[in-house]
């Protein structure tokens, strides 16, 4: 890394706040992905944040299992998880260690390596497509399950890095329902996106589905 503000890696300290500090905040951030190709970077542009134990959005609101366990460790890691027997998404854990928050990265512009991005999404119509949404987003990024609890804070050879990047305008950030989120959960707004930005994903209230057996 350099000593250019926006290619310094986000402290730990900013993700050991309460999760709906941190998710707007992470909006103009980059992800860089490093492959063995090359890396792969990302402009944050939507997210969403889940408040552990006490939201019934989270996957945290009946305590601790297997699957979630990285959820409950100390901030500033990765958190990826498997859905519907098909995709995977990525979450970053905040703050304090055993609170359980995360936020999820639904979608983002893909800045540096983007023919390596549009080889793992061949169905994506324009650059604008390849990661507009959670699932897109970690497939652009050959992002899995082996990179849960990756610490994203960390210098040195790391597969998953956050830098300051540049900070989405205060004027500019929005928010309003999770999408897909049910029940009592259903109209925390606490879905954040970059107004006007054409990767941002569109919304969708929650459709009860049937789910399907997954390895997780």
């Amino acid at each position: 890394m350099t000593d250019e503000p926006a290619r310094v890696l986000l402290p730990r300290d900013f993700f050991d706040r309460p999760v709906v500090d941190v998710a707007p905040d992470l909006l103009g951030r980059t992800l860089v992905r490093h492959t063995p190709d090359g890396p792969i970077e990302l402009r944050l542009t939507e997210v969403e944040a889940y408040d552990g134990e006490s939201d019934p959005g989270s996957h945290a609101y009946r305590g601790r299992t297997a699957r979630n366990a990285t959820m409950f460790g100390p901030p500033g890691h990765a958190y990826v998880y498997f859905i519907y027997g098909m995709w995977f998404s990525i979450n970053l854990v905040c703050g304090p260690e055993g609170k359980a928050s995360a936020v999820l990265l639904r979608a983002g512009e893909i800045l540096t390596g983007t023919s390596l991005a549009a080889g793992r999404r061949p169905k994506a119509r324009s650059t604008n497509e390849l990661a507009k949404g959670p699932a897109r987003l970690a497939a652009a990024l050959d992002i899995d399950r082996s990179l849960d609890g990756t610490d994203v804070c960390t210098t040195g050879a790391t597969p998953i890095s956050i830098l300051h990047g540049t900070p989405a305008p205060r004027d500019r950030v929005r928010n309003g329902p999770r999408t897909g989120v049910g029940g009592d959960g259903a109209d925390h707004p606490w879905r954040y996106w970059i107004d006007g930005d054409p990767t941002v994903s569109p919304y969708r209230p929650h459709t009860p589905r049937r789910r399907t057996a997954t390895a997780t």
